[in-house]
């Protein structure tokens, strides 16, 4: 461990005045009357997020408050690929005498590391149990982690890559939590490494799910279709709907041709900026964000060790996968790793609790009444309640790490 090597962001002042020249160098299109979020980013938004980028929010004031957050880097071998530089948040348990669970939390698109700040205090303090000890990472090609060279970098390697850190952090057992990227990061985390490393998962996104088959669910399969869908699953199969139909052009692009839009995003601040902005307003479920709040999570592909075009290349490598990965990818999970899901009902794609129930070993399920994709930031209380339960003395998932459940050593339960 002595490679792992304390870090704190600094981004130098060249990158940071060459985004302001660009933001001061802007062109704007024009836009059709009445259109407001229907068409993309509306250009009063952008104007005006273009102008406070430039002469109001201060990057360095929030560089230093992202480095308040205890952050690492390591270098982690990866078959078939070059030693590649990590970097991550690692928090562990406030309280004394707390055997705390290994929590390893995976981001997506177009979130980031930042995506556990909120949900940190939640798990590692506070008056009650159990407790957890949290990583972090930047998922590679994001953030201020490394850039694999060559072809080939999905899934299936980014799953590698953050095991072998939280073995390399002396973390021989460990739980998940993932949305987004980071939920299929996690699945094939359970497939690959549990039961015997990764004891138990949850998400708050499960693209993969889908109707239960008599063949193969009988029970759910009679549950499902011998009575009418409820009002509720309707409206989660309608937003599944309209995210195919209306918000889905970002995955295509990025899944087939993702170095073309890399040069407009890498190029161009305001471009990056409406290309994150449409899918944190269209993503999310009435969540004020703050100017500050769009900026930051903005910056953090601006201002990347790679760049933002990098951070699109995961839905590429997904598509050209391995054929041997395909069942991982559209499956279910294929392990006795017990499994827990939250549904938030803005997320992009939801589903009917009785497709969930089909995703695997399911011990913990629990529906939201709001939220959205971005539920560690938007809804962080419930989400880290959802957890405390499932892994609490009371939930499914209790004990699943050897001799950390997340309570004082030694208390009685």
């Amino acid at each position: 461990m002595d490679d792992i090597r304390p870090y704190k962001i600094s981004v130098s002042q060249e990158k940071i005045d060459l985004v302001k020249q660009k933001l001061d160098l802007a062109n704007f299109p024009d836009e059709l009357e009445n259109s407001s979020w229907d068409l993309g980013t509306p250009l009063s938004e952008i104007k005006r997020l273009t102008e406070y980028w430039k002469d109001g929010y201060n990057w360095r004031a929030a560089e230093a408050q992202l480095n308040e957050i205890p952050q690492f880097t390591t270098k982690i071998e990866v078959d078939g690929f070059e030693s590649l530089e990590t970097h991550f948040v690692h928090i562990k348990c406030e309280v004394p005498g707390v055997k705390a669970i290994p929590l390893l939390f995976i981001h997506g698109w177009p979130g980031s590391f930042l995506e556990s700040f909120k949900l940190i205090p939640l798990l590692t303090a506070g008056k009650s149990g159990p407790y957890f000890d949290i990583v972090a990472p930047s998922l590679a090609d994001f953030g201020f982690s490394g850039v694999p060279k060559k072809i080939g970098f999905g899934p299936s390697k980014h799953a590698e890559l953050y095991h072998k850190l939280m073995l390399k952090l002396g973390y021989n057992e460990y739980v998940t939590q993932g949305g987004d990227w980071g939920a299929i990061i996690s699945k094939f985390i359970a497939v690959k490494y549990g039961p015997t490393h990764c004891k138990s998962s949850h998400f708050n996104f499960m693209w993969w799910v889908s109707p239960p088959k008599a063949t193969k669910n009988p029970l759910i399969w009679l549950q499902y279709n011998l009575q009418p869908h409820s009002e509720l699953d309707k409206e989660r199969l309608a937003r599944k709907k309209w995210f195919y139909d209306e918000g889905f052009g970002y995955n295509v692009l990025q899944r087939s041709k993702p170095q073309t839009i890399g040069y407009a995003l890498q190029d161009s601040p305001v471009g990056l900026l409406a290309w994150i902005y449409e899918k944190m307003h269209d993503w999310s479920d009435g969540y004020k964000w703050t100017d500050d709040e769009i900026l930051t999570w903005v910056s953090m592909y601006a201002y990347s060790s790679s760049g933002p075009t990098a951070s699109g290349r995961i839905y590429y490598m997904d598509q050209h996968r391995p054929t041997d990965e395909t069942a991982v990818v559209f499956g279910p999970i294929q392990s006795s790793v017990p499994i827990g899901f939250s549904v938030f009902p803005l997320d992009i794609v939801v589903w009917p609790l009785a497709w969930g129930r089909t995703a695997g070993r399911v011990v913990f399920e629990k529906v939201h009444p709001s939220g959205g994709h971005f539920a560690a930031h938007e809804r962080p209380d419930w989400l880290a309640e959802d957890l405390k339960t499932m892994f609490g003395k009371k939930g499914n998932a209790y004990g699943v790490v050897t001799g950390r459940n997340g309570y004082i050593a030694g208390a009685k339960l």
